[in-house]
């Protein structure tokens, strides 16, 4: 199971980097919740962008 990590660590997401992706306030809330059941490629491909980042500092995998 993948866990996301945008709100753990060193990557927080505020209000301004979901509006500059077009991100929804209630697509935040379910991040910042940790609730989110699947994400979008292109929503990994605008994060890795605007962070400069790779999918993996976004997400770690977790054993069941």
């Amino acid at each position: 199971m993948y866990k996301l990590t945008l709100e753990s660590g060193t990557i927080f997401l505020g209000r301004s980097l979901a509006k500059h992706i077009e991100l929804t306030d209630s697509n935040l809330s379910i991040f910042k919740t940790r609730k989110a059941k699947a994400v979008r490629v292109e929503m990994f491909n605008a994060l890795c962008k605007e962070l400069n980042c790779q999918p993996g500092d976004l997400m770690e995998f977790e054993k069941d």
